[in-house]
């Protein structure tokens, strides 16, 4: 491989879930650290970007994980861009454990965004020269297939858009948005299974003070669940689709 950046990561007691794991956010949260390193590294970090008020936004992807590193252990996150259009990028990434091993992956389509006309404007020449790309992809799947919203729901939960939820970027996190879908998983399936994979479209912005619906279905395959996040208009906010495998005792 070339073109591509690494980040060690000890977990830590905080990002732990009861089972003594990292957590599906803890995973995503050093995925979008790795990125913002990457950033750093070629001397475009966020916050340097976001003084010419211009950033990145995830608009789709996907994370796959076979199983979740423990408290202590150590894990290497490897990132690279796989391809590139004038406003937008693909990002890919794996993680290993500390004997090397692959033990998830993830791929996410990033666009380059003027925050304060929130719109798309061209990536950096300088940022590409300084990335510069390769081909091999973590993992070959769709990111920008569809995933249409759903409008009934075995489980529905309610929450409010805090200040905390607002990024940099001055829209939600795209982490909160797992928070909300795993919040309206059945605590059965949370007890007794894992987050193997989410796939997830980013459709509309949340607003501070905005109040959020999170719509959860089964799917006809085992263990499989749809996700929609509306706002109390019924703007369609974000998609998803996530897998959950059975925890071994």
């Amino acid at each position: 491989m070339k073109n591509y950046f690494e980040k060690d990561f000890v977990l830590r007691y905080f990002e732990m879930n009861k089972f003594g794991e990292a957590s599906s956010t803890t995973m995503l949260t050093l995925l979008e650290e790795t990125a913002a390193e990457h950033c750093y590294s070629i001397n475009h970090s966020l916050y340097q970007l976001e003084e010419q008020n211009i950033g990145w936004v995830l608009l789709s992807g996907i994370m796959e994980m076979d199983r979740y590193p423990r408290y202590k252990e150590k894990i290497k996150i490897r990132t690279w861009l796989s391809k590139y259009s004038a406003i937008k990028g693909i990002r890919e990434n794996i993680v290993y454990d500390e004997q090397g091993l692959e033990i998830g992956r993830a791929k996410g389509l990033w666009v380059f965004f003027d925050i304060q006309r929130r719109r798309p404007i061209q990536i950096l020449d300088d940022i590409r020269e300084k990335w510069g790309f390769c081909e091999q992809e973590s993992i070959k799947y769709n990111i920008t297939k569809k995933i249409a919203p759903i409008e009934s729901a075995h489980h529905l939960e309610k929450f409010k858009v805090n200040k905390f939820d607002v990024d940099s970027n001055k829209h939600v996190n795209n982490i909160r948005y797992l928070q909300w879908v795993t919040e309206s998983i059945s605590d059965d399936i949370l007890d007794h299974y894992f987050l193997h994979s989410i796939d997830g479209r980013f459709i509309a912005e949340a607003q501070y003070g905005d109040t959020i619906r999170s719509f959860t279905e089964k799917e006809s395959e085992p263990n499989t669940f749809v996700h929609t996040i509306k706002t109390q208009d019924e703007k369609v906010c974000a998609t998803a689709k996530t897998i959950w495998k059975k925890r071994e005792k």
